[in-house]
């Protein structure tokens, strides 16, 4: 995997304190809210745990990291636009989707379709891992994700989630 280019405002030290200037925080945030998103894209990482000091919120080049309130107002904000979702009451671990789960569905759907896959039963594995499907922007999604970016498909009537013996599938419509 290639390294991920940071932004320059990673390397500006003022980029890890929250500003109180309404229109320079509200840059901060989108700021910060794009580079969550790309990150978490590039490692393919679904999961971020805003307690640990680690990238993104930690430059160590610059000695900065981001103060455990603004991470969970980068966090909240994501949450707000659907890229986002706590998966624990105290909010420390989050599942982040650089895609919404409503987009996440509509492309799972247009590749199905475009791929003559309806009236037809996939394995999840093989969405996430087979090889008609390298190359596609889901291809390494975390199956916690894809399930549920198939829940929302399933309750739009276009595809329905199977259970096998010793594993999952979805048909598509």
């Amino acid at each position: 995997m290639a390294e991920y280019q940071w932004p320059w405002e990673y390397s500006f030290p003022p980029f890890f304190t929250v500003q109180s200037h309404g229109g320079t925080k509200d840059q901060q945030l989108s700021t910060w809210k794009s580079l969550i998103l790309d990150y978490q894209k590039h490692s393919k990482q679904a999961v971020l745990n805003i307690n640990e000091d680690s990238v993104p919120f930690v430059n160590e080049a610059i000695s900065r990291k981001l103060s455990p309130e603004g991470r969970l107002w980068v966090m909240e904000a994501l949450e707000k636009t659907a890229n986002a979702a706590p998966m624990d009451k105290r909010k420390q671990q989050w599942e982040v989707y650089w895609h919404t789960l409503d987009e996440w569905s509509s492309l799972l759907h247009g590749w199905a379709v475009a791929n003559g896959m309806t009236n037809t039963v996939c394995t999840l594995y093989e969405l996430v891992a087979g090889d008609h499907t390298v190359g596609e922007e889901f291809h390494g999604l975390d199956q916690t994700v894809l399930k549920k970016a198939l829940k929302v498909l399933e309750t739009k009537g276009k595809c329905e989630l199977i259970a096998f013996d010793d594993s999952e599938g979805v048909k598509f419509y």
